[in-house]
């Protein structure tokens, strides 16, 4: 499709939709919307505060990013919308996808903010006058507090994963940036969860908010098959590399629960010859922000990573998630298998369990309300399923 043509049978054209962000939608080869984006969209064009409650990977961005970007008015140089996010690498993927998002409007400037990166980038991007402003909670009241950043003309403020960003106790910074834009500004906030750190701000800052509930089912779930595979604590490694060995997956995660063992096992695979980096607490910014950018253009397959370090990561085409510890938190489990089966892609998760990991995994399941699929090695070292003994990769 070429700049100028618009599809008619976009779904942003029945909403009235500008045709530069009708023609990015095309672009981003998106063809339907979600649920969250079908519900989100017509009531942010009406002006509503709104407190959206659903899960990772129901296509939030784009829910809030195309009626942001509707209201920017182009002639004005100051900072309008406002996205706030509680990681570094999460405010870096919206920023991305919301640069795309306005790939056809000349004129439009979006700028991203952190902590970890240097001032002076930062304020060289804010001299280019971005209407659009994404960023850390943190980060961002330091240029307020530094006279580098004015809200008093800001349309639309957006929280990201609130849940999450009050959770990590930006809750005091987060009113602060609230209160300096104009009462009358547009709040929109987007929750896995309901707590009550998100209830108090939206009861104190939101107005006659509606809310929307979107559960990660039918055409927003994402499609992820589980895997148990029964391994005692020595046979782990082994039985990864069977799995990495099969040619079956090219991009995969690999979690772990501490820094020492993410760091071990990544120099472990990267010894036997594999594609590996890792991301843990100790890795410095500028080079998770490498290791970040090299994962996403497909520079190796293999990202080893701890819960902490791997918040906010959000790759398309990531082929499987391996847990090689259990987390120690149910929630995590969800966290890290949702980094598969996005974008509509099928996705598997595989979770080592040895004996003493028993009742750990039990209470995930009761978490989660799924049973996965038991996988276990023969005799012959062969992986098969648990219930009839049939081979796994025979299977595939």
């Amino acid at each position: 499709m070429s700049d100028t043509q618009t599809n008619p049978q976009n779904p942003l054209v029945a909403m009235g939709i500008s045709d530069e962000v009708v023609r990015a939608f095309d672009w981003m080869q998106f063809k339907t919307l979600t649920s969250i984006q079908q519900k989100c969209i017509p009531l942010m064009m009406e002006g509503h505060d709104i407190i959206a409650i659903a899960p990772t990977g129901t296509g939030k961005t784009l829910g809030f990013g195309i009626p942001m970007l509707e209201y920017v008015n182009l002639d004005d140089p100051s900072v309008q919308e406002i996205v706030l996010a509680p990681t570094r690498e999460l405010a870096q993927q919206i920023a991305d996808e919301l640069t795309s998002l306005a790939h056809f409007i000349k004129g439009l400037k979006i700028a991203v903010i952190y902590g970890g990166q240097p001032f002076g980038k930062q304020m060289n991007a804010l001299a280019k006058k971005p209407q659009v402003l994404v960023a850390t909670p943190g980060r961002l009241l330091d240029h307020m507090e530094r006279g580098n950043i004015r809200l008093g003309a800001v349309h639309t403020m957006v929280l990201d994963e609130a849940d999450e960003m009050l959770k990590m106790g930006f809750i005091q910074d987060v009113e602060k940036i609230i209160e300096s834009a104009d009462p009358n500004r547009q709040l929109v906030m987007f929750s896995a969860t309901t707590n009550q750190d998100v209830m108090t701000v939206s009861w104190k800052y939101q107005h006659d908010p509606i809310e929307i509930v979107v559960q990660a089912e039918a055409e927003d779930k994402p499609n992820i098959t589980q895997y148990i595979i029964e391994s005692d604590q020595k046979q782990k490694y082994d039985h990864l590399l069977y799995l990495l060995d099969s040619d079956q997956y090219k991009r995969v995660m690999i979690f772990c629960n501490t820094k020492g063992m993410t760091a071990r096992l990544c120099e472990r695979l990267q010894k036997a010859g594999y594609s590996a980096e890792c991301l843990h607490g100790d890795v410095r910014q500028s080079q998770r922000d490498k290791v970040m950018a090299g994962f996403r253009k497909g520079k190796f397959e293999i990202l080893v990573a701890t819960d902490v370090a791997a918040r906010g990561i959000d790759v398309d085409d990531v082929e499987a998630v391996f847990n090689y510890d259990l987390p120690d938190k149910q929630e995590f489990y969800v966290h890290r298998i949702g980094r598969t089966g996005r974008a509509k892609r099928a996705g598997v998760s595989f979770s080592f369990v040895s004996f003493r990991d028993s009742i750990r995994m039990d209470e995930i399941l009761k978490y989660i309300r799924t049973t996965p699929v038991t996988l276990v090695f023969d005799e012959f070292g062969t992986l098969c399923y648990k219930e009839d003994g049939r081979p796994f990769l025979d299977q595939m």
